[in-house]
């Protein structure tokens, strides 16, 4: 479950082929204040079973921007509704390092048994955005051992690196230990 359509279309690209299905619900959660992505998706998970939700899966993702000792991290939606791309782009001005890296952290609550998962990709924010696919802040991340940014690359390509792919591959892989595991 996601609210996010970007989100939405990459957990179905990146889900699809193990036959799980991901549908969108509009429910929403409010997100705590908190140091961690694993804070605020327990939180919502909490929040989301206390409203008789079952089979919830939901993801909370930042940009981490090192120079700027993390920021936005665990404010990112904010900070892109606030400040904007534009807005992290004026905060580097002048600033030799451009290191970056986008943390995904994957909850989940299914048959009762809650579970996280996390991925995670390393980068640099370009100097200035580029690209029309993806989200988010997206025009303006070149993942390590790329010339282009995240919206300049298909969401099949970004799948296969971004820190949701990675996420998503480790979700997936937990999902199917979870259920070899299971008695028959």
């Amino acid at each position: 479950m996601t609210s996010n359509r970007g989100k939405l279309a990459e957990f179905r690209s990146a889900l699809a082929p193990l036959g799980i299905e991901i549908t969108h619900s509009e429910e929403e959660c409010d997100e705590i204040q908190a140091d961690s992505l694993r804070e605020v998706v327990l939180s919502c998970l909490d929040q989301l079973k206390g409203k008789g939700m079952r089979d919830i899966v939901i993801d909370d993702s930042g940009l981490f921007v090192h120079a700027l000792n993390g920021f936005p991290g665990v404010y990112s939606s904010y900070a892109l509704r606030t400040i904007g791309m534009d807005g992290i782009l004026r905060l580097l001005d002048g600033k030799q390092d451009r290191s970056a890296h986008f943390e995904c952290c994957i909850g989940a609550s299914i048959g009762g048994e809650e579970f996280t998962v996390s991925g995670r990709c390393d980068g640099t924010i370009a100097l200035a955005p580029s690209g029309e696919e993806g989200f988010g802040f997206d025009p303006i991340f070149v993942p390590s051992g790329y010339y282009r940014t995240f919206a300049e690359i298909s969401i099949t390509e970004k799948n296969g690196i971004s820190h949701r792919g990675r996420a998503i591959q480790a979700f997936a892989a937990e999902l199917r230990g979870r259920i070899d595991e299971a008695p028959r």
